[in-house]
C-alpha cells in the first residue's frame, strides 16, 4: 500500500481508536477509504454533469445520464488505477482497461435501469433516484474492480 496522506490518516485513526487489525484488513480499510474519496468525487462529477445535460442542455434523461456517467467513469478509471487499487502490472494494461470498460458498461446499464424505473414508474425526482442508483453501482464497482484489477 502506498504511503500517501490517506494511508497515513487511516493508520492514525486506527491507532487513535486502539483498533488492531492485521495488515490485509488495514490495507482493505485504506483501499475502501480511498475508493470512497474517488467514488464521492466521481459522484459529484456525475451529478453535476447530469444536472447540466438535463436542465441546461435539455437532453432526455437517459441520454443525459449516460453522458454524465461516462464522464465520471473516465475520471474514476484514472483515479482508481493511479490511487486506489494496487493494479497488477503483470496483466496487460489493454486487457485491464477493456475489463474496466465492460464492468463500467454493466454499471451504466444498472444505473440507467434504476433511473428509468425510479423516474418513469415510481415518479421519484431524478436527482434523488441518481443518488440511489449511484450507491448501488458503487458497491458493484468496488467488488468488480477489486477482483479484476488487482
Amino acid at each position: 500500500m502506498k504511503k500517501d496522506k490517506a494511508t497515513i490518516f487511516i493508520k492514525k485513526i486506527l491507532k487513535m481508536l486502539h483498533i488492531k487489525v492485521n495488515k490485509n484488513i488495514e490495507n482493505l480499510i485504506i483501499q475502501i477509504f480511498k475508493f470512497g474519496i474517488v467514488g464521492g468525487t466521481a459522484f459529484i462529477i456525475d451529478f453535476v454533469c447530469l444536472y447540466i445535460f438535463k436542465e441546461i442542455v435539455h437532453l432526455p434523461l437517459l441520454v443525459a445520464n449516460t453522458l454524465s456517467f461516462t464522464v465520471s467513469v473516465i475520471y474514476n478509471y484514472i483515479a482508481s488505477v493511479k490511487w486506489v487499487f494496487d493494479v497488477n502490472n503483470e496483466k496487460s494494461k489493454k486487457k485491464q482497461f477493456i475489463i474496466f470498460i465492460i464492468f463500467s458498461v454493466i454499471g451504466l446499464i444498472i444505473n440507467d435501469i434504476i433511473m428509468l424505473i425510479g423516474e418513469d414508474f415510481l415518479h421519484i425526482y431524478y436527482l434523488i433516484v441518481k443518488i440511489i442508483a449511484t450507491a448501488i453501482v458503487m458497491v458493484f464497482n468496488f467488488i468488480t474492480r477489486k477482483m479484476f484489477l488487482e
